[in-house]
């Protein structure tokens, strides 16, 4: 091999590693959720991307921006409450960068300013709350810290999308005092639940025993009409039957009753003038065939010796 086909190739060789070079320098691949921001001997010349972006080697410098939403984590923070209560508060911080070329220029180290910034809110918001308050209204503070951190890194080209506390650890002797206050709550709820049941039972069975009542005394007047309503109807029976028997037969009736007193002890009957006067016919032919005169007062002697004097 001669000596310039070994200076060809080695200038050959020197070439494509200077193209290399070149490109490795000049060509950048940008994703879809990142930006680039190019420095041209040290200025600002805007945002580049996604794709692919070309860079002058040397004289161009770019920053990687991720624009997707991301988390800070604050770690325990000892808080002083309006109550003088000493509590420990770590949240979550989420944030994403709406302002490419403002972020990289205005804000060296995001993470560090903003949890200083966090932490400083955090103190000035809890100041102004009571312990209770502070434990009881969560999303009010998270609401709060949320909106003061945006007003700041508005500026930054950030927004705070959302602040959540993810704990509040109260000193030891308050957790004390809370646990007894649950346990005194939770016996209170026991005795109220339990006296309710039993005033809910008592009006049952009260209203169980009125029912009651009130059935027994529909179902007595309910047999109370229907025996008046038998003893009308059998009366109603009786009266139909009587209307229908003639004189003698009640005549019979009555000589078959008579016979009946007749064998009684008693010498002397007070009977209803309607009575006697149905027996006078009885009495006369009596009279007539034993041939002694009818007495002028309406005394009927019966053949046993028995008188039987009119009312």
């Amino acid at each position: 091999m001669s000596s310039s086909t070994i200076t060809t190739i080695v200038l050959f060789l020197l070439l494509v590693a200077i193209v290399g070079v070149f490109a490795y320098l000049s060509i950048r691949i940008v994703k879809e959720y990142q930006r680039l921001v190019v420095f041209r001997l040290g200025r600002s010349i805007g945002e580049r991307g996604p794709g692919v972006v070309l860079l002058i080697p040397i004289a161009d410098q770019a920053v990687r921006i991720d624009l997707r939403e991301q988390f800070l984590q604050i770690p325990h923070q000892t808080c002083i409450t309006k109550d003088n209560a000493p509590i420990s508060i770590d949240f979550l911080i989420y944030w994403k960068v709406i302002d490419v070329v403002t972020s990289v220029l205005n804000v060296a180290n995001f993470a560090g300013a903003s949890q200083g910034l966090a932490t400083t809110h955090l103190r000035a918001i809890i100041g102004d709350i009571v312990l209770d308050d502070v434990l009881a209204q969560r999303d009010r503070i998270n609401q709060v810290l949320r909106s003061k951190l945006d007003d700041v890194t508005e500026r930054w080209g950030v927004k705070v999308t959302t602040v959540e506390i993810r704990e509040i650890v109260p000193p030891r002797e308050v957790q004390e005092a809370m646990n007894r206050q649950m346990s005194a709550e939770r016996n209170r709820r026991a005795t109220v639940t339990e006296a309710e049941g039993r005033r809910q039972a008592t009006i049952t069975v009260a209203e169980g025993d009125k029912l009651s009542a009130i059935l027994k005394a529909e179902g007595e007047r309910q047999a109370r009409i229907l025996q008046a309503e038998g003893y009308a109807l059998a009366l109603d029976t009786i009266n139909g039957v009587a209307r229908l028997i003639d004189s003698q037969t009640m005549t019979l009736q009555y000589l078959d009753a008579f016979k009946q007193i007749g064998a009684a002890d008693s010498t002397k009957l007070v009977l209803p003038m309607e009575l006697v006067g149905m027996l006078r016919p009885i009495a006369e032919a009596i009279q007539r065939a034993g041939g002694t005169a009818i007495p002028s007062s309406p005394e009927v002697v019966l053949t046993n010796g028995v008188k039987v004097g009119v009312d």
